[in-house]
């Protein structure tokens, strides 16, 4: 269902008439709510044709950037940037969803808004530079997961011209291809990069992996512990198997109420998210 999400584009103008704030991604919402009958349901929120920008704000060196869209029957989105003399960066995503929208939540037992804030990972970008993430990127809190892809943004645009250089996500790589957005069967489901068909010939046994121990904190919590070895079987023309060294691999990802996600990167643009 990920097809019927639109792609958006936002061109916020300053009193010039000069671009200062531009973007352009896709993302959807998985919510779980609960019914009148006490139980819960999982819903696919996407976003219609008819999106409107008009709390966007420019931002200067002692006020926020902020992106904000309307869409729907009373929902919204945004996200703040701050910078400081040599980059900016995303500091909090807003999200409301409005349960009197019966389309998308019949029979939700609390009616109104509802607004989920989390914290924003996007690295600090230089500034004139636009930062690109095609991979897709996830948060989930509070029985919401929004899901971002094919993303495009830049903050505190200098003299009204989108810059030329981009800072891309670590999930990108000059090659890599966008993935394809969880669905709410799949969201808490292993899963890997794209992967080609399978081979014909099996590849050739190596030494079992080292075994790595990756943490999560949520505040000054821990709230996931994983201790594995990893090993890639990797289908393509010719097969590899690629062993995950913990001493290279960097943990990251996301602890909310219902859904824990845990990110592994080995440096080289092996990723793999549980």
């Amino acid at each position: 269902g990920f097809f019927q999400s639109y792609a958006v584009e936002v061109d916020v103008k300053d009193a010039s008439n000069a671009t200062c704030l531009y973007a352009k991604w896709m993302m959807k919402f998985l919510i779980k709510y609960e019914t009148n009958s006490s139980d819960y349901k999982n819903t696919t929120l996407n976003l219609s044709s008819g999106v409107t920008h008009n709390e966007s704000v420019c931002g200067s060196d002692t006020q926020a950037a902020l992106l904000a869209v309307q869409f729907g029957e009373g929902h919204s989105w945004s996200i703040n940037f701050t910078k400081t003399n040599e980059t900016y960066q995303g500091d909090f995503i807003t999200f409301t969803y409005n349960t009197n929208d019966t389309t998308v939540f019949p029979d939700a037992k609390r009616k109104g808004p509802v607004t989920i804030v989390v914290k924003d990972t996007m690295r600090p970008v230089q500034l004139n530079n636009v930062f690109v993430c095609h991979n897709t990127d996830f948060f989930e809190a509070e029985n919401v997961t929004q899901i971002f892809w094919n993303v495009t943004v830049q903050a505190f645009v200098q003299n009204g011209t989108i810059g030329k250089k981009e800072s891309r996500c670590r999930a990108d790589t000059p090659t890599s291809a966008p993935t394809v957005p969880p669905t709410v069967a799949n969201v808490t489901t292993a899963s890997t990069t794209t992967l080609s068909p399978a081979p014909t010939t099996a590849p050739k046994p190596v030494e079992n992996p080292d075994t790595g121990n990756y943490s999560l904190k949520s505040g000054n919590k821990t709230c996931l512990l994983a201790t594995v070895g990893l090993q890639l079987n990797v289908s393509q023309d010719k097969p590899l198997l690629i062993n995950i060294n913990p001493k290279t691999t960097s943990a990251d990802g996301t602890c909310g109420n219902t859904t824990a996600i845990l990110k592994l990167n080995d440096g080289n643009s092996t990723l793999i998210g549980f």
